[in-house]
């Protein structure tokens, strides 16, 4: 897998036709897209074929958080779909995540989000969570790779921990990643990519730095040349 592949380009944006002017510019180098629930709520299901049929990847981030049966069907669905990643929320419990684990198909990359990187301690707090971020990303990691997951979603900050926790028995996908020239922006916990894959990530999902840039073709080979 080379740098480019490691990189996953967030289609956060509203349209069909800003999301596939952004595929034509991206794709080759890059290979892997991010549909929001932005995209995705405007656009439905056929966004994932129509992209799909260009040759790239898809990575779905729905962070799934329902009873395990609505979430077990949605999963299917998606499998059908044919996207290549699917982010469900670990806190759901171990009963919701070992429905999603049982109903992904082969290929697909179950990732499970432990905490969100715009959240803080104060977040945690607020939310009735008293045994700080490392301790709760954590505690949801070991139950998401428990109970069947392939990947998880956590801020690069705690990818050190978790490759220490789990090696090689789940993926490590990154979001929030903030190259050295952008701005971190809601993003509380976020790294460079070169941080990031140091820290370990098999993947970076990168947004707003590449989508937002007036060129943002040149905003990706900037990133490729930070990480030659």
């Amino acid at each position: 897998m080379t740098t480019a592949d490691q990189i996953i380009v967030a289609l956060d944006v509203s349209t069909k036709e800003e999301a596939l002017n952004l595929l034509e510019q991206l794709l080759h180098p890059i290979s892997f897209f991010k549909v929001g629930l932005q995209l995705y709520t405007a656009e439905g299901p056929e966004i994932v074929r129509t992209i799909s049929s260009t040759g790239a990847k898809v990575f779905l981030d729905l962070k799934l958080h329902d009873i395990p049966n609505t979430v077990a069907r949605t999963v299917e669905r998606v499998n059908a779909l044919g996207a290549q990643a699917l982010t469900i929320h670990l806190s759901g419990g171990s009963d919701m995540v070992r429905a999603a684990s049982e109903a992904r198909g082969a290929g697909m990359l179950l990732l499970g989000v432990t905490v969100l990187t715009s959240a803080t301690e104060k977040t945690l707090r607020e939310i009735g969570v008293a045994h700080g971020m490392d301790n709760q990303v954590l505690r949801l990691a070991t139950l998401g790779v428990e109970y069947g997951i392939n990947g998880l979603v956590a801020s690069a900050r705690e990818l050190e921990m978790l490759r220490r926790q789990f090696g090689t028995r789940v993926k490590l996908v990154a979001p929030g990643i903030r190259p050295s020239w952008s701005l971190a922006g809601d993003q509380k916990r976020a790294m460079t990519p070169r941080q990031a894959l140091e820290a370990g990530a098999d993947y970076l999902v990168i947004g707003r730095p590449i989508t937002s840039h007036p060129r943002p073709r040149e905003a990706v080979d900037k990133i490729l040349q930070e990480l030659a």
